[in-house]
This record gives C-alpha cells, structure tokens and sequence, in this order.
C-alpha cells in the first residue's frame, strides 16, 4: 500500500465539496502545471468511468482564523482542473458536488509529495496493448476509446498499431532495448515473423527508424519519391494499386506496394508530355523518371537564339526598358515597392519578355533532342537541345586522302614527320614563352579552351591541353539540380549558351569582343563548373584543404543555401547531435527543454528553433586559414 493511501485510510472522513467550492492549494508541490491535453484526457476518463481516486482537501482558514468555506485541494488537482473542463463543457453543473477526502492530521507538503512523488508511471507499452484489448476483445471501436481518455481517434489508431507489434519486440520495448521510434517502424506490416526477422538480422549499429522502414519495405517505394508525387496517390489506388500507411508519418506517409505497377503509370504519364514536347519539332525526345546525366554528358547542346527584331520593334524594346529602369529607379530606396507600381513592372516585365524572344533554329531542332524526366518535387523536367554524336554534321570539305600527298604546296617533297616534329617542338616553346609575357592573351586562351569544352563538347579548337571536368552532384544529393543554387547555375548557363556563336570557329572572335567583365565573367563560369568539394572516403585532404580557401576567398555563407530540417539534417542524426546542435544554436536551456523528447517530435523542435539562427554543422562552416590558426 502507498503512503498515500495509508493516509487515506487512515482518515476516512470523507466529504462532498461543490466543485465551486475547491481551490488549488498554495502548499501543492507540483511547480510545473498539468497541460492541456493531460487535463482533456482526464476529463474524458473522468466522464466514461467515474473518478477513480479522491482529492484530499483541507479547509482554508481565513486571516482571522475562521474557515472561509471553501477547501484548499493538496492533492487531486488535475482531477479538480478536469471537473472544472467539464463544468466549462456544460457536461455538469459549477456546484456539482466532489467526494473528497478530508485531511487534517496529516502536514500537507507531505501529503503533496507523496501524492507526485511516491508512485510508478504505467509503461506506454501497457497503454498500447489495453487499447488492442479493449478494440479486439470488447469490440470498442478507435473513436469510442478516443471518447473515453480524451485522445483523438488518429491517436487511439496509432497506439492499436502499435499495440499489434510483436509480442517479442514490445518486450524489447519494455527493457529499454529499443525506442518508440523503432517500435513504429514495425507498424508497416503486420507480420510478426517478418518483424523478429527484420530486427534479428539488421546489425546492431544499424538499427535505426529509417533502417527497419527500409528493411521492411524493400521493393515498394517511399510516397515523397518523385514518382509517387508525380503519379498521385488517388490515381495509383484507382489503378489497383495498395498503399503500406504509416500512422506514424504527420504528413500521411507509408508506401507503395507495388513498384511496377507506380513505374508503369508514372512512365505513361510522362510519355504524354513528351509527345507534347516532341511537337516542337525536336529530332528526338526521350522520356526517363531521372535525367541521364552520364548520357548528357557525351552530347553537345545548343541553346535558342534570339529572335530578330524589326525597326519598330527595336524602338518598342527599348522604350519599355527605358520605363522599366526608370521605375526600378524612383523606388529603389523604399522597403517595399507599392502595389500599384509593383503590378505596372510586371506588365512591363511581361511586354519585354513578349518582344525579347529566344527560339531554337529549324536547324537546330532537326539535329538535336530533349529530355522529359522528374524533378526531385515531382514535377516536370524538359532539358532541350541535346546533340547526339551520331547525330553530328559530317565535316565540310573534301576527304583527304589516307596516304600522304607526294608534293607540298610548292611541289617539294614533303618534310619527314621526325623533322616536322622537331622544329614545331621549338616553335611550341617559343610560343609558350611569348603567351607567359602577354597575359591579357593567355586570359583569352584559356577563357576559349573553357567555354570551347563547356559549351561545345570538345576542345579540338583549341592548342592548350587543360583538360576541365566537371562533378556531377545528383549521385550524392538527389534534387540538387532543383535548389536555388542549381537554379541560378542553370540560368547562368542558359544566358551564356543564348550568346555563343553557332559554330566553334566563331568562339575566339565572340570572346575577344567581350569586354574585359564580361570575359572574366565567362572565365568564372567555366570554372565554377569544374569545383568538386564533395567529402567522400576517397577525399585527398589537399583537395578539402583547397576548398576551405576558395570558401574564404570568396566568403561562402552556407546559411544561403542550405537550411537544417527534420527531413535534411535532424532526422538522420543521433539525439545527441540534436541536442548539441540546439544548444550551440540557442542555448543550453532550450537544449534541456527538447533532450526529453522522441526523435521525430525533437528533430522537428530543432528545426523550428534553429529558423533563422544561422547554425550548421561543422563540415559547413567556414574554416580557418592554417596562418589564423
């Protein structure tokens, strides 16, 4: 028998107090208020089943040491917040009358702390299985038992999943062996020889939500995939398709069984925009869920071109940009553009945009292709103007002949290869060194050798052997394309590729006539391409050495373009890193306040109180200079 009801029993007056008549003791332990949803549910079970245990109460005693008629509440004081609910609720009256229990004997700090302290809380396991008892074997349904304990009906569906887990894995529950958040993973299928075999055979460092719901889903397909956004889930379910729901996910979640079945309607789906994108004329449209960067990569592009103006259109054009930079000036110092102002630039912007057109030419069109794929949010994707080798003009002029000719130019016979070989080694050299004395031409040189390889597939043009490669960054974070780093890369390569010649022999000749900006604007492009600071087990430190140097040298802030979230950082880390993270970013209180949560709900606390802060993780912070340090 507990403390408290010894003293109880020991008592036994009991007496029935108005419920107006109660109030909350000043001598109640408890600092920390209940909340809200405690109280509710109380209130719920209260009204189903009665209250189960009594308040003790004490009179109050008035300044002139005459009971005032009400009674101070020492212990009970979530039962006595529940009644008021249901008295808010109309459920009963303000005066119904509490049976308490009147104690005087007894020092009521004691009897406070006991009431709080001297108790076991039920383990959440026990509630699981009680709500499958009462569902399976007294046939109440989720929202009748949601009625009685003051949850909602999602809730008590959650804890029947859960509560039909094996028996084996909910005492792994119990011992402390695995966490809540393992325990939902296992909610996906009702199998329980699958669920043991699945836990038994992943490595014990392994073990994680993400893991199991990986190893009980194989072969199906996560609903945030692109294919299953693209697709939908109302159309794949009408198709015969079976949704695997996770309770557990706030935004629907679960998975599609059928993977074939998704493949084949998203692949259908996609063809019909492709046909529409094969009506523009193009030599060949290819329709893949992803784009095919290594395919891509073996083809030359071409780009639109602008589309010649008439006298009077020129004079149009110019007209409205006039206007355009005209307003742009006269609110340039305001916070905000007024609405009136704001709606004239985008009718301007839109006139602009209606004379200032960019098409591809019939040319090109015959010659070259386009990808329909996904993006990462499931959306359309259509990359134009790709150029198969096969598909490549032969050479103009006439086939040379595979032996060599028998006379030159002057009719001589021709210099031997060794010789030839020889003196162009000298001239090689000479070059080399005139082109270390005239940097403003090897900036040409080498701006041409960049954009030669960069945007027309190949470095033939060009007598410098630098060889530019580019990283492809999809394979390590897909959707990448999509971000706004990526899409500010691909506009910045669209704009140059817009005012390439159309032919390799013009590519000198345009970037000598670029101003000297604009030339190393170009430079900086086709070198930004050739970046890999990519941290992988086979990373050379000189390499990360180097990256933290171009990070300093041009002052990368990673807060503009990556943001902690569940979904990108918390949610695959450990709790501790979690809570390092809030702690580093906040403060060490706000750390304390989340270290008690479940990893869901405490990865989604975290993002929500690091918007904002400027926090990231180590390996995306700025790094010292070695002379700093």
């Amino acid at each position: 028998m507990s403390n408290r009801t010894s003293i109880a029993a020991a008592s036994k007056d009991i007496v029935f107090v108005p419920l107006c008549k109660l109030k909350k003791s000043p001598k109640n332990v408890r600092q920390i208020p209940h909340t809200k949803a405690d109280i509710q549910a109380l209130a719920a079970s209260i009204r189903a089943i009665g209250m189960l245990q009594f308040p003790l109460v004490e009179p109050e005693i008035g300044p002139k040491g005459k009971p005032t008629g009400h009674y101070l509440v020492n212990a009970g004081e979530g039962r006595r917040l529940a009644q008021l609910l249901r008295a808010k609720r109309k459920e009963i009256k303000a005066d119904e009358p509490v049976r308490c229990i009147l104690d005087t004997k007894h020092n009521a700090t004691e009897v406070s702390l006991a009431e709080n302290a001297i108790r076991t809380d039920m383990h959440p396991a026990d509630q699981y299985e009680a709500f499958a008892k009462l569902h399976n074997e007294h046939g109440m349904s989720a929202e009748d038992i949601a009625a009685r304990f003051g949850v909602t009906a999602a809730v008590v569906r959650q804890r029947l999943k859960l509560g039909a887990v094996s028996p084996k894995l909910m005492k792994l529950y119990r011992d402390g062996k695995m966490g809540l958040d393992q325990l939902s993973a296992f909610t996906i299928t009702e199998d329980h020889e699958r669920q043991e075999r699945v836990w038994h055979e992943l490595p014990s460092f392994n073990r994680g939500r993400e893991a199991i719901l990986r190893a009980l889903s194989e072969g199906q397909v996560r609903s945030d995939d692109r294919r299953a956004l693209f697709v939908g889930a109302s159309v794949y379910e009408e198709a015969g398709g079976h949704i695997v729901r996770d309770l557990f996910d706030a935004k629907g979640g679960g998975f599609f069984a059928d993977a074939d079945l998704l493949n084949r309607l998203a692949g259908d789906k996609l063809q019909t925009f492709a046909e529409k994108v094969k009506e523009e004329g193009w030599r060949w449209v290819m329709a893949e869920i992803e784009f095919d960067h290594e395919s891509a990569a073996g083809m030359r592009r071409v780009f639109p071109r602008s589309v010649p103006l008439s006298k009077a259109q020129r004079k149009a054009l110019r007209k409205l940009q006039a206007r355009y930079d005209t307003l742009c000036e006269k609110h340039q110092h305001e916070d905000e553009v007024p609405a009136k102002a704001a709606a004239q630039l985008e009718r301007i912007e839109a006139a602009i945009e209606r004379l200032d057109r960019h098409e591809y030419t019939a040319k090109d069109l015959a010659l070259a292709g386009a990808f329909v794929t996904l993006a990462h949010d499931g959306s359309v994707r259509v990359e134009r103007g790709f150029v198969r080798a096969e598909d490549e003009p032969k050479p103009k002029g006439k086939e040379q002949d595979d032996k060599r000719q028998a006379r030159d130019a002057n009719g001589l016979a021709p210099l031997s290869e060794k010789l030839v070989a020889e003196i162009t080694a000298y001239r090689t050299m000479g070059l080399r060194n005139e082109l270390a004395l005239h940097p403003d031409t090897a900036l040409l040189a080498l701006v041409h050798k960049l954009a030669l390889v960069t945007f027309f597939h190949g470095g033939d043009g060009s007598c410098l052997e630098i060889a530019p490669r580019g990283a492809y960054l999809t394979g390590h974070a897909p959707g990448i394309d999509e971000s706004p780093a990526g899409k500010q890369i691909a506009e910045r390569h669209d704009a140059w590729g817009k005012r390439m010649p159309e032919e390799a022999e013009g590519l000198w000749a345009f970037i000598q006539g670029l101003p000297e900006a604009e030339r190393l604007a170009l430079l900086a492009h086709c070198v930004s391409l050739t970046v890999n600071a990519v941290h992988t087990r086979g990373s050379r430190a000189e390499s990360e050495a180097h990256a933290a140097t171009l990070a300093r040298e041009v002052a990368l802030d990673m807060t503009s373009y990556w943001q902690p979230t569940a979904s990108s950082y918390f949610g695959r880390v450990s709790k501790e890193r979690i809570v390092q993270a809030v702690r580093e970013g906040m403060s060490g209180q706000a750390a304390q306040k989340i270290a008690g949560l479940k990893k869901q709900a405490m990865a989604e606390a975290a993002e929500v109180a690091l918007v904002g802060k400027g926090w990231l993780p180590s390996v995306l912070r700025q790094q010292p200079s070695q002379t700093a340090a």
